[in-house]
């Protein structure tokens, strides 16, 4: 394959070609570490692309209770500094006009790689679809608020990889003009965040947001708290400079000190209550409101092109769970606990809790937690569908995942990532299974391998044709497919327990 970088040398695997470790931008090392992504050098001869490369530095992630999620998030790290690159799987390279897939990992911006095991992309190219998984700048490196750096450094990685997508398409059979930009967890915040971006117009033609939020933005004075915390830990001025010289060792060690949500700030209603203290952060540049809102003005205003026509989009119906179940939350965590939640959640904690716990009399605290949770990604979600169904010439799918695992003693659920091996169509993989796994202790059946069958053909479908195969969603009839082993279109967002705030 020859690359704007030079010729790739890949292999081909089970009636696929695969190449591994392409960059998309030069290695972000010293200054670059903090600086918006620059162009990848080019090399003679042919590169050896038959291995996968080094991966971002991230921390060791310990917070599921031991649950394997190593299929998610990969591998143990992959040292080097050359790791902002791709992984394309195609059908054959020498072909053209095939759609792309561009895959954001997730990993709560974290952690996280595309080279994980579940992102094989044989399945997609044996189905006619090239698919691009790629790394991004993760932790400090990728979204600190640092003076004299730009924000969201991760979202730029993202914008330049699907730059080098439209420039190199046609090199592996793809067509530039057929791109799909795809992410889950975190990964869908960045799509989120794509739909909303100036320098993102142009570069795919449609989206895919598997469990985001289109409400995840922070506003600056959020994320210069995690900077000023982060950096009384390191012992350094909030400058970027300053950190250029910081071994990558350092600053993942420096993560564990902070609180997994970020900081508590007075007047500052958390939109995601995720596991992660950074989310993208509203700049004013490449992001000027939450994305959700930012596409609501745009289809008020008629201001600027469109930058999906088609977007697929949703959740699945316990999200939360994976957060609550494995390391035991759910039947141990207090009411205190629970009202703590509520307040970076709303401006009145006691009546969002009264109307949770009407909706679910009986719940115990973790299992309002666990909903509470859980509704933040369908409300999210439902506002940027909501948002994008009503811009012209657009079209909106949504659905729910509600497959349940029974990991846990059947406790996991239709989890947060658990949609993820049937997208995929790798619920065959060994390590998804076990008593503490994705998919738990049973071996997948007919009826699991039909779903997933079913499941991949309808993402397949979308990035091919722009139509996964039902109903289209607007917000007045609202109507979302509930993927399980039997799939049934309904009319209105599927949830036990409602999303919004009360009235």
């Amino acid at each position: 394959m020859r690359t704007t970088g030079g010729r790739a040398r890949g292999l081909h695997q089970d009636g696929v070609q695969v190449f591994h470790g392409i960059p998309y931008a030069a290695a972000p090392v010293g200054a670059a570490r903090f600086a918006a992504p620059a162009p990848a050098p080019t090399w003679h001869g042919v590169k050896d692309a038959t291995r996968p490369g080094p991966t971002a530095p991230a921390p060791v992630r310990n917070g599921f209770g031991g649950m394997d999620l190593s299929p998610v998030t990969g591998p143990p790290p992959i040292p080097g500094d050359a790791y902002l690159t791709v992984t394309v799987t195609t059908p054959d390279a020498g072909s053209g006009g095939l759609p792309v897939l561009v895959f954001v990992h997730g990993g709560g911006l974290l952690s996280g790689t595309g080279q994980a095991a579940l992102y094989d992309g044989g399945p997609f190219a044996r189905n006619g679809v090239v698919l691009v998984t790629l790394n991004y700048r993760l932790g400090i490196p990728g979204w600190l608020s640092l003076p004299g750096a730009p924000e969201n450094r991760g979202l730029l990685d993202v914008i330049a990889a699907l730059r080098w997508v439209a420039d190199n398409a046609p090199t592996f059979g793809g067509d530039p003009h057929r791109v799909t930009v795809a992410g889950q967890s975190a990964g869908a915040m960045i799509v989120a965040a794509l739909l909303a971006a100036p320098p993102a117009t142009g570069l795919f033609r449609r989206a895919i947001s598997q469990s985001g939020n289109g409400l995840c933005a922070v506003p600056a004075g959020h994320s210069l708290a995690i900077t000023r915390q982060m950096c009384a830990t390191l012992g350094l001025p909030a400058r970027a400079e300053a950190f250029h010289g910081v071994d990558e060792s350092r600053l993942t060690a420096a993560l564990h000190a902070l609180p997994p949500a970020g900081p508590a700030l007075s007047g500052h209603l958390d939109p995601s209550l995720g596991n992660s203290p950074f989310k993208p952060v509203i700049d004013g540049v490449l992001l000027d409101r939450q994305p959700a809102l930012a596409l609501r003005t745009a289809g008020r205003e008629g201001a600027g092109p469109v930058t999906a026509r088609e977007l697929l989009i949703g959740t699945t119906t316990d999200e939360a769970a994976l957060y609550t179940v494995p390391g035991g939350a759910i039947s141990s965590m207090t009411t205190r606990t629970l009202g703590a939640l509520a307040a970076r959640r709303s401006a009145r904690p006691e009546a969002l809790l009264a109307h949770y716990r009407a909706r679910l009399p009986g719940a115990g605290p973790g299992e309002l937690a666990t909903r509470l949770m859980t509704d933040l990604y369908t409300a999210g979600s439902r506002a940027l569908a909501d948002a994008h169904s009503a811009l012209p010439g657009t079209r909106t799918f949504a659905y729910t995942f509600s497959w349940r695992s029974t990991a846990f003693d059947d406790q996991l659920g239709a989890c947060h990532c658990v949609e993820l091996p049937f997208v995929f169509d790798r619920t065959d993989l060994p390590a998804l299974h076990g008593a503490r796994a994705l998919l738990g202790p049973d071996l997948p059946d007919r009826g699991v391998a039909d779903l997933a069958a079913r499941t991949h053909a309808a993402w397949v479908a979308f990035a091919t044709h722009g139509d996964p195969g039902w109903q289209p969603y607007d917000s007045g009839r609202q109507a979302t497919m509930r993927i399980d082993r039997t799939w049934r279109l309904h009319h209105g967002t599927p949830t036990s327990a409602g999303t919004g705030e009360p009235a």
